[in-house]
């Protein structure tokens, strides 16, 4: 999905595009677009090679829980404010100190747009630090792996931390009389 960025007639337009969920293919195993994206932006141009990308994106995104590892949706519309340059202009050669502009500029390739990429980028961004099915999910069990959340187990959590072994022989023991 490329944007023709030599198009742009009058200074800018304006991009609203549906795109079916199975367009993306599942190459980020953190997450799986499903549901179709819905992307409005507008692109201009603000001087001779720099172009703004402004927009919002919605859409969800599947994800596999972090403690029961069962899959769920999470909603996702994110505005974005991008500033694209010529890929030339990022050689990566020198050392220096990343500053607030540089957290919103973008790279394109050969007077292109890369829309999947951006959209990509939008996606992880969104995406949960540690993302639950919900705040109060039990996770499996640690001994049989049974869903906590579905149903109990008879497992008895039997470890120890091994770092208090020595306090352990601290304690008085019962003796027999």
């Amino acid at each position: 999905m490329l944007f023709d960025l030599s198009r742009l007639r009058a200074g800018s337009e304006r991009v609203e595009r549906t795109i079916p969920a199975a367009a993306f293919n599942p190459q980020d195993p953190e997450y799986r677009v499903a549901a179709p994206v819905e992307l409005v932006a507008d692109v201009r141009k603000l001087d001779h090679q720099a172009f703004g990308v402004t927009g919002r994106v919605t859409t969800a995104l599947e994800l596999s829980c972090g403690r029961c590892l069962e899959p769920f949706t999470v909603p996702v519309d994110a505005s974005f404010d991008l500033r694209y340059v010529p890929s030339a202009d990022n050689t990566g050669e020198d050392d220096r100190e990343v500053g607030e502009d540089d957290l919103t500029t973008a790279y394109y390739r050969e007077g292109m747009l890369d829309v999947e990429e951006l959209l990509r980028e939008q996606f992880v961004l969104a995406l949960p630090m540690k993302p639950l099915c919900r705040e109060d999910c039990r996770g499996l069990c640690v001994s049989c792996g049974t869903n906590l959340n579905r149903e109990t187990c008879d497992c008895t959590p039997a470890w120890e931390d091994p770092r208090l072994t020595a306090l352990k022989s601290l304690l008085p023991r019962d003796k027999e009389n």
